[in-house]
């Protein structure tokens, strides 16, 4: 796996040699950022890196894009792949273990999620404090990765305290509302069962959705310090009755995506370390 990675960094280098500080993924319906935010420098499409895998979901448009926000050197996952596309851990990570090579020190993760708290509402950003990825295979089982990091690494602190400091900061300036909570990751591609909300409830979850913690486990596993926001763009199953949609997803982050570009854009300039 490591020469994989490190295959598909060499790919990436015969493009562009920009060197990233910050990383981040976009999720469903946020892909506008890109156009509305950054200072684009270089583009490299997953379909020209050897052996990468290919998002196969409609809004994920299946590129890095490397650039500028605020002065600040980024690269962007502008749609990502999951578990439940056919992909392994190890693919679905595979990503994020990328940017890591290619320079970054900080990753951003962003989703769409479905409300478990009853005072979310669609629309509301919630920063990520903590995650449940029990329900998923972990994308560090199998043989160790030794050079990206030690067998049993510690997860006490996944979702860095000193960048959710940023973000409460960030969020308060810009006037943003802001929710935190725990996220859970479930395979997907259904949408949950009212009974299952009910136990992701009782364990302790805010938010809901199909990515973004296995992705934070890798990259924290080769060092990188992660923080996490979702778009909670509905609410879970059984809580409004309401049936969910994938378009659903979609709008409702497209209505929230001026405070989240706003709220990236403030946190990106002060997060590099």
């Amino acid at each position: 796996m490591y020469q994989k990675l490190q295959k598909c960094v060499d790919c990436i280098r015969k493009i562009t040699d920009f060197k990233p500080q910050t990383a981040l993924v976009l999720g469903s319906g946020l892909g506008s950022y890109v156009d509305n935010r950054v200072d684009i420098a270089d583009i490299v499409e997953y379909k020209d890196i050897d052996g990468f895998p290919i998002s196969t979901v409609s809004g994920h448009m299946g590129r890095f894009v490397f650039g500028y926000v605020g002065g600040t050197p980024v690269v962007i996952m502008q749609g990502r792949v999951h578990f439940y596309e056919g992909y392994d851990m190890p693919q679905v990570v595979l990503p994020a273990r990328v940017m890591g090579l290619l320079g970054a020190k900080t990753l951003i993760l962003t989703n769409a999620a479905g409300g478990i708290n009853e005072s979310f509402r669609p629309g509301d950003i919630m920063m990520i404090t903590d995650h449940i990825s029990s329900f998923v295979p972990s994308p560090l089982a199998g043989k160790n990765i030794d050079e990206l990091g030690t067998r049993f690494p510690d997860m006490s602190e996944v979702y860095s305290r000193r960048l959710q400091n940023i973000i409460i900061s960030a969020a308060k300036e810009q006037g943003i509302p802001l929710q935190s909570g725990v996220y859970v990751q479930l395979s997907g591609p259904n949408y949950e069962t009212p009974a299952e909300i009910r136990m992701c409830r009782t364990l302790g979850a805010d938010a809901v959705g199909m990515s973004t913690a296995c992705e934070a486990t890798a990259a924290r596993h080769m060092g990188l310090e992660v923080c996490a926001l979702s778009c909670i763009t509905n609410m879970a199953a059984g809580i409004t009755g309401d049936k969910l949609t994938h378009e659903e997803v979609r709008q409702t982050a497209k209505r929230a995506s001026n405070n989240f570009e706003r709220l990236i854009t403030a946190i990106i300039p002060q997060i590099g370390v």
